[in-house]
């Protein structure tokens, strides 16, 4: 299922990389970027984290939280966050609940087969 744009998003609450649970709700009101991510620490997802930290302050004024979502634990956000100096929340979602929820994660596919 995809999210429509001007539709509220589906509500969630996830662990963060301190074990800290992060519930959407009690972001309302607030402009808020979801992001959602396959694996820590890999090129590709690296260079999009990096992105959002290098852009920081902008960010910051456009008075926005960031959260990124992937299926990985809290101890692999806490090293991804420290090793690039990541400045907002990683959120854990083992079991792919919330990815699957905004459409973020499906079954593989190569060539159009699966």
């Amino acid at each position: 299922m995809a999210i429509e744009e001007g539709k509220a998003a589906p509500l969630f609450t996830l662990n963060d990389a301190d074990g800290n649970k992060v519930a959407l709700k009690d972001l309302k009101g607030k402009n808020v970027v979801v992001y959602f991510y396959p694996r820590d620490d890999t090129p590709g997802c690296t260079k999009e984290a990096c992105g959002f930290r290098d852009h920081w302050q902008e960010i910051q004024d456009a008075d926005t939280v960031v959260l990124g979502i992937s299926p990985d634990t809290e101890a692999s956000h806490q090293k991804f966050r420290d090793k690039y100096n990541l400045p907002f929340t990683l959120l854990a979602d083992p079991d792919r609940k919330v990815m699957t929820k905004y459409g973020a994660y499906g079954e593989k596919m190569m060539y159009g087969k699966k």
